[in-house]
């Protein structure tokens, strides 16, 4: 039977592994598409533009925004980022599954919205703020008072941990792994991501009384 696409959130605070678990998944099913955010800032070293981020000046993002291209949209850090509404209204459409790496502002924005039925959200919690400290340094691509910034906004990222559907702390990287496969796989199969079981469940209610 067709099914539906479904909307694969992923958020967490900076440094507890959603964009990882993010490219391990694209791996695991590659018919999944991956929702590439605009943003405003400038590409990091390695960045191409389409691939990592739709790279857009200001007044251009904030006129997409303006039309109601954005399905969802945030100001973070000094720049803009959302995600464009019509590659996953085709995708969807389609019954491609579509992942989404975003913050909390983000995904609240996205289950208020038209497709917000076929949301399925999962939030990254670090196994300890000392570890998160020492991802973030770590990973070595912000200065030091970036990554002042990011741990002052960490708790409130983490605070939301509640509004999500599904909840993982990534203190095993690979456990975390196999539990968010489980998790996607199980949503697939929810009611009401399965559009044809209605009339199928009418054809054997009607094979039944047909027999009787």
């Amino acid at each position: 039977m067709a099914r539906r696409g479904l909307l694969i959130i992923l958020s967490s605070p900076s440094g507890a592994g959603k964009s990882t678990l993010a490219k391990r998944l694209m791996k695991w099913d590659d018919s999944l598409s991956f929702s590439v955010s605009a943003t405003t800032r400038a590409p990091r070293d390695g960045e191409v533009d389409s691939i990592d981020y739709h790279f857009a000046e200001e007044a251009d993002f904030k006129r997409q925004v303006a039309d109601g291209e954005m399905l969802e949209h945030a100001h973070v850090f000094g720049n803009f980022y959302g995600s464009p509404m019509g590659p996953v209204q085709a995708a969807i459409d389609n019954g491609r599954d579509v992942l989404f790496d975003i913050d909390w502002q983000g995904a609240q924005q996205i289950k208020n919205s038209a497709l917000g039925a076929h949301v399925m959200s999962v939030f990254i919690l670090p196994p300890s703020i000392t570890e998160l400290r020492r991802r973030l340094v770590g990973r070595g691509q912000d200065d030091d008072d970036t990554i002042a910034k990011r741990m002052r906004k960490s708790w409130d990222e983490i605070s939301r941990w509640s509004e999500y559907d599904f909840v993982l702390v990534n203190d095993s990287l690979d456990e975390t792994e196999a539990h968010l496969k489980t998790i996607v796989s199980a949503a697939r199969m929810a009611r009401a991501q399965q559009p044809d079981l209605q009339d199928h469940a009418r054809k054997l209610q009607q094979e039944f009384e047909d027999q009787a």
